[in-house]
């Protein structure tokens, strides 16, 4: 008998379905019970990573400490959980095949011919209980991307169903999501697409153990029976998933449903206790009655695209929850943001964010929003390339460096106060090379960054980048009044600059926005969603008098 229960979660209908949210939303209930439990993403799609994929076609892509680029749902898994995640919770198709190919090249396999099953399925369970083995989990819940009859979910399907074989009784289970539509012409729910996916799913070899159900409205009794009958599943088993007004509703609907009792049933394990989710809830009610009310600019190239930015968004949520704010978003596209425009688009803000991104297009517009938040005083927050926008900013604008630039929009410019790293000047594959993961930084003594860190000396945050701060301009720059209060003492690089003549103006290098939770919200965002609030009433205070 496995020491370690497995959880598979497919999807059938349709894409996008939030298998991510209810992966993670089980597993806070099931974590809330006392049970060490980690999640998985296994991706069909053929990249090894999504470092190189546009945002408009994967969404962000979210980094972890060991300096793995993954699908952003391990950016849910961290943000529910509060636990981090590591390359071995996501796992994809171009991985799997680049292993096996590496071990065939090596000779491992003994003269045979490589082959989808065995060679391929096999690798795959090895990724899946590479989490289990370690021992330092009693459940790891494994999210297969893509719909059943997917040719490339295949082999992972097949996988699977090994699997859970090899496991044996209780140590594995499949839960299915499903869409259950609503016809507005004939005026009721559809079963007949979820009976379809479960036929699929069983024609793999699968059944699914648990029907997650999701719809717009609520599911009636007699509904549920049918799916129950028609789909081979336990009354009990047929779990609602209905719209909810936010993501971190969908743990306590599931709670109501009763996944996590039916899961554990499942899985032959006690039900002794109730799950512990008090902080969870204190986190709602915040949430969801905030006493204040703020706008944020967020100035991005991919604002069409709302996973773009999906951990700053979510980070926004968290900090806006600790202040008892409600944070409005208002996109805008840096492509779009002209001289004739700039103010009526920013004006009102209560804070800027400008966000991480490549390439030169719309790196005007960022430049000027980062301008006008300097000049009048609008709290300010630049990440990465939003960062680097802020340095060009005050070299053109402050210092008089007016083709001061970064190498990465000017290979030729006379004043690269923005240039490719060192080590990566001889790179050519652009796949998981840039500098990636955790790195320490050493804060400023008497900066405002340390204080908004709680006064601590030396912090450890993830990146994703080329480019660096050219330290050619750290003392020219420093002198005309921009602080480089963050540094890594290993590289000597410069990772956050700020400005003390300003009410917050702070850009990092970093991306702060992957290592914000519920449970732990990103002290920068706490400290720009604050300060945002503090200009806010005193705006008011001052118009009032």
């Amino acid at each position: 008998m496995s020491d370690t229960k497995y959880i598979f979660v497919t999807g059938g209908v349709t894409s996008s379905l939030g298998k991510g949210i209810i992966a993670a939303s089980l597993a806070k209930l099931l974590q809330a019970r006392g049970y060490k439990t980690t999640i998985q993403k296994l991706d069909p799609y053929i990249n090894v990573d999504p470092g190189t994929l546009n945002p408009y076609e994967h969404g962000e892509c979210y980094v972890t400490d060991d300096g793995a680029e993954t699908d952003l749902d391990l950016g849910h898994y961290e943000r529910f959980l509060n636990v981090r995640t590591s390359q071995a919770n996501n796992v994809t198709t171009g991985r799997i095949y680049q292993s096996v190919i590496e071990k065939e090249r090596r000779g491992e396999f003994l003269g045979k011919t490589v082959q989808v099953v065995p060679h391929i399925t096999n690798e795959i369970k090895h990724r899946v209980q590479l989490l289990g083995n370690s021992g330092e989990y009693d459940m790891v819940i494994t999210e297969i991307g893509g719909t059943v009859g997917d040719i490339e979910s295949l082999p992972y399907i097949e996988a699977v169903r090994q699997l859970l074989w090899e496991l044996g009784d209780n140590n594995g289970i499949v839960i299915h999501l499903t869409l259950v539509p609503y016809l507005s012409a004939a005026g009721e729910l559809k079963t007949k697409p979820t009976q379809h996916s479960v036929k699929t799913l069983m024609e793999s070899g699968i059944k699914a153990d648990i029907l997650v159900c999701r719809t717009e409205h609520e599911i009636p009794d007699d509904l549920k029976d049918k799916l129950a009958l028609f789909c081979n599943v336990k009354r009990e088993a047929v779990i609602q998933s209905i719209d909810a007004s936010t993501i971190y509703d969908v743990p306590i609907l599931m709670q109501e449903e009763g996944l996590d009792t039916v899961v554990l049933k499942k899985l032959g394990l006690p039900n002794n206790t109730e799950p512990d989710l008090t902080q969870w809830n204190e986190f709602l009610n915040r949430h969801k009655n905030p006493k204040h009310e703020i706008t944020i600019g967020l100035i991005g190239k991919y604002v069409e695209l709302q996973d773009s930015y999906k951990s700053i968004l979510e980070s926004l949520i968290h900090a806006g929850a600790a202040n008892e704010v409600r944070v409005n978003i208002r996109s805008i596209h840096s492509e779009h943001l002209s001289e004739k425009n700039l103010v009526k688009k920013l004006d009102l803000l209560d804070g800027v964010l400008v966000a991480p991104g490549f390439g030169k297009r719309g790196i005007i517009g960022k430049i000027r929003a980062v301008q006008y938040a300097r000049e009048n005083g609008i709290p300010f927050l630049g990440i990465c390339l939003g960062m680097q926008m802020a340095v060009i900013e005050y070299a053109r604008n402050v210092l008089g460096l007016k083709d001061a630039n970064s190498t990465e929009m000017d290979a030729s410019t006379s004043d690269p106060v923005i240039s490719l790293m060192e080590e990566q000047k001889n790179v050519v594959n652009k796949g998981g090379t840039m500098r990636l993961g955790a790195w320490d930084c050493e804060l400023a003594e008497n900066s405002i960054v340390r204080k908004v860190y709680n006064d601590v000396s030396s912090i450890s945050e993830r990146h994703r980048h080329r480019y660096e701060f050219n330290n050619a301009y750290k003392a020219p720059l420093e002198e005309a009044g921009l602080m480089a209060s963050g540094i890594n003492k290993e590289t000597g690089l410069v990772e956050i600059i700020e400005l003390k003549d300003h009410p917050w103006f702070i850009g990092v290098q970093y991306h702060p926005e992957y290592k914000s939770t519920v449970a732990n919200p990103h002290p920068l965002f706490v400290g720009f969603v604050k300060a945002a609030l503090t200009q806010k009433l005193k705006r008011t205070s001052a118009s009032l008098t």
